[in-house]
Protein backbone atom coordinates (compact mmCIF):
# COMPACT_ATOMS: atom_id res chain seq x y z
CA UNK A 1 0.00 0.00 0.00
CA UNK A 2 1.36 3.39 -0.98
CA UNK A 3 0.49 6.24 1.33
CA UNK A 4 1.77 9.73 1.63
CA UNK A 5 4.28 9.63 4.44
CA UNK A 6 2.82 12.78 5.93
CA UNK A 7 -0.74 11.46 6.30
CA UNK A 8 -2.28 11.23 9.76
CA UNK A 9 -5.35 9.03 10.11
CA UNK A 10 -7.56 9.76 13.09
CA UNK A 11 -9.85 6.83 13.86
CA UNK A 12 -12.91 8.42 15.42
CA UNK A 13 -16.32 7.58 16.84
CA UNK A 14 -18.17 7.08 20.10
CA UNK A 15 -16.87 5.05 23.03
CA UNK A 16 -16.95 1.30 22.49
CA UNK A 17 -16.97 1.41 18.70
CA UNK A 18 -13.47 -0.10 18.49
CA UNK A 19 -11.32 2.98 17.80
CA UNK A 20 -8.22 1.89 19.67
CA UNK A 21 -8.20 -1.70 18.42
CA UNK A 22 -8.86 -0.66 14.82
CA UNK A 23 -6.24 2.10 14.98
CA UNK A 24 -3.62 -0.24 16.47
CA UNK A 25 -4.21 -2.93 13.84
CA UNK A 26 -4.33 -0.35 11.09
CA UNK A 27 -1.04 1.20 12.20
CA UNK A 28 0.58 -2.24 12.28
CA UNK A 29 -0.62 -3.04 8.76
CA UNK A 30 0.57 0.22 7.20
CA UNK A 31 3.73 0.56 9.32
CA UNK A 32 2.49 3.77 10.91
CA UNK A 33 3.19 5.39 14.25
CA UNK A 34 0.29 4.89 16.72
CA UNK A 35 -1.15 7.14 19.42
CA UNK A 36 -4.16 6.70 21.68
CA UNK A 37 -5.81 10.01 22.57
CA UNK A 38 -6.94 8.50 25.89
CA UNK A 39 -3.30 8.70 26.99
CA UNK A 40 -3.53 12.51 26.80
CA UNK A 41 -6.48 12.95 29.18
CA UNK A 42 -5.79 14.72 32.45
CA UNK A 43 -6.45 12.84 35.67
CA UNK A 44 -9.39 15.21 36.20
CA UNK A 45 -10.90 14.11 32.87
CA UNK A 46 -10.39 10.42 33.58
CA UNK A 47 -11.90 10.77 37.08
CA UNK A 48 -14.93 12.59 35.69
CA UNK A 49 -15.54 9.91 33.07
CA UNK A 50 -15.10 7.09 35.60
CA UNK A 51 -17.82 8.76 37.64
CA UNK A 52 -20.08 8.92 34.59
CA UNK A 53 -19.76 12.69 34.22
CA UNK A 54 -19.50 13.96 30.65
CA UNK A 55 -16.57 16.22 29.84
CA UNK A 56 -17.24 19.85 29.08
CA UNK A 57 -15.68 21.59 26.11
CA UNK A 58 -13.44 23.44 28.58
CA UNK A 59 -12.13 20.03 29.69
CA UNK A 60 -11.82 18.70 26.15
CA UNK A 61 -10.01 21.58 24.46
CA UNK A 62 -6.70 21.22 26.39
CA UNK A 63 -6.91 17.47 25.78
CA UNK A 64 -7.37 17.98 22.01
CA UNK A 65 -4.43 20.39 21.94
CA UNK A 66 -2.35 17.75 23.75
CA UNK A 67 -3.41 15.06 21.26
CA UNK A 68 -2.40 17.32 18.36
CA UNK A 69 0.96 18.08 19.99
CA UNK A 70 1.53 14.36 20.59
CA UNK A 71 0.76 13.47 16.98
CA UNK A 72 3.03 16.22 15.70
CA UNK A 73 5.85 15.06 17.99
CA UNK A 74 5.52 11.52 16.64
CA UNK A 75 5.43 12.87 13.09
CA UNK A 76 8.65 14.83 13.69
CA UNK A 77 10.33 11.78 15.23
CA UNK A 78 9.22 9.48 12.38
CA UNK A 79 8.64 11.64 9.29
CA UNK A 80 9.15 8.58 7.09
CA UNK A 81 5.84 6.97 8.04
CA UNK A 82 2.16 7.84 8.38
CA UNK A 83 0.58 8.21 11.82
CA UNK A 84 -2.65 6.70 13.18
CA UNK A 85 -4.41 8.05 16.26
CA UNK A 86 -7.50 6.77 18.05
CA UNK A 87 -9.56 9.78 19.17
CA UNK A 88 -13.30 10.23 19.64
CA UNK A 89 -13.37 13.60 17.79
CA UNK A 90 -17.16 13.59 18.16
CA UNK A 91 -17.90 17.16 17.17
CA UNK A 92 -16.96 19.16 14.12
CA UNK A 93 -15.35 21.78 16.39
CA UNK A 94 -13.10 19.08 17.90
CA UNK A 95 -12.08 17.84 14.47
CA UNK A 96 -11.43 21.45 13.41
CA UNK A 97 -8.91 21.79 16.25
CA UNK A 98 -7.16 18.59 15.20
CA UNK A 99 -7.27 19.43 11.49
CA UNK A 100 -5.89 22.94 12.11
CA UNK A 101 -2.98 21.61 14.17
CA UNK A 102 -2.16 18.34 12.40
CA UNK A 103 -1.32 18.72 8.71
CA UNK A 104 -2.75 16.26 6.17
CA UNK A 105 -5.36 14.69 8.47
CA UNK A 106 -7.88 12.09 7.32
CA UNK A 107 -10.67 11.00 9.68
CA UNK A 108 -11.75 7.35 9.75
CA UNK A 109 -15.26 7.43 11.18
CA UNK A 110 -16.30 4.11 12.73
CA UNK A 111 -20.06 3.84 12.70
CA UNK A 112 -22.07 1.17 14.53
CA UNK A 113 -25.53 0.81 15.98
CA UNK A 114 -26.07 1.46 19.67
CA UNK A 115 -26.94 -2.17 20.50
CA UNK A 116 -23.63 -3.46 19.10
CA UNK A 117 -21.64 -0.77 20.90
CA UNK A 118 -23.36 -1.54 24.22
CA UNK A 119 -22.49 -5.24 23.78
CA UNK A 120 -18.84 -4.38 23.21
CA UNK A 121 -18.71 -2.02 26.16
CA UNK A 122 -20.29 -4.62 28.45
CA UNK A 123 -17.58 -7.12 27.44
CA UNK A 124 -14.62 -4.92 28.29
CA UNK A 125 -13.38 -4.64 31.84
CA UNK A 126 -10.22 -2.59 31.54
CA UNK A 127 -11.55 0.78 30.38
CA UNK A 128 -12.48 3.85 32.41
CA UNK A 129 -15.52 4.74 30.28
CA UNK A 130 -18.74 3.29 31.74
CA UNK A 131 -21.59 2.14 29.47
CA UNK A 132 -23.86 4.92 30.74
CA UNK A 133 -21.64 7.48 28.98
CA UNK A 134 -22.65 6.11 25.56
CA UNK A 135 -25.98 7.97 25.36
CA UNK A 136 -24.29 11.33 25.82
CA UNK A 137 -21.66 10.50 23.24
CA UNK A 138 -24.30 9.45 20.71
CA UNK A 139 -26.19 12.70 21.38
CA UNK A 140 -23.02 14.78 20.92
CA UNK A 141 -21.85 12.94 17.80
CA UNK A 142 -21.64 15.03 14.65
CA UNK A 143 -20.60 12.64 11.87
CA UNK A 144 -18.07 14.10 9.44
CA UNK A 145 -19.55 16.23 6.69
CA UNK A 146 -18.92 16.08 2.98
CA UNK A 147 -16.40 18.90 3.24
CA UNK A 148 -14.28 16.97 5.74
CA UNK A 149 -11.57 14.63 4.48
CA UNK A 150 -12.82 11.29 5.81
CA UNK A 151 -14.02 7.79 5.17
CA UNK A 152 -16.94 6.15 6.96
CA UNK A 153 -16.69 2.49 7.85
CA UNK A 154 -19.33 0.13 9.22
CA UNK A 155 -17.86 -1.10 12.51
CA UNK A 156 -20.64 -3.57 13.38
CA UNK A 157 -18.66 -6.45 11.91
CA UNK A 158 -15.71 -8.07 13.61
CA UNK A 159 -12.54 -6.03 14.05
CA UNK A 160 -10.58 -7.81 11.29
CA UNK A 161 -13.35 -7.10 8.75
CA UNK A 162 -13.51 -3.48 9.90
CA UNK A 163 -9.76 -2.99 9.52
CA UNK A 164 -9.84 -4.67 6.11
CA UNK A 165 -12.57 -2.27 4.98
CA UNK A 166 -10.64 0.76 6.28
CA UNK A 167 -7.50 -0.30 4.42
CA UNK A 168 -9.47 -1.09 1.26
CA UNK A 169 -11.11 2.37 1.35
CA UNK A 170 -7.72 4.02 1.80
CA UNK A 171 -6.12 1.95 -0.93
CA UNK A 172 -8.88 2.66 -3.44
CA UNK A 173 -8.87 6.42 -2.92
CA UNK A 174 -6.42 8.71 -4.66
CA UNK A 175 -7.24 11.33 -2.01
CA UNK A 176 -5.04 9.61 0.60
CA UNK A 177 -1.99 8.80 -1.50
Amino acid sequence: MTLAQNTTFIVMGVCGVGKTTVAQLMSDRISASFLDADDFHSEENVSAMREGKPLTDAMRFPWLHGVAAGVNAVRRARPDRPAVAACSALKRSYRDILRERIPNTVFVYLSADERKIRERMAERSDHFMPVQMLEGQLAALEPPGGDERHITVDATRNIEATVAQVLSEIESSDAFA
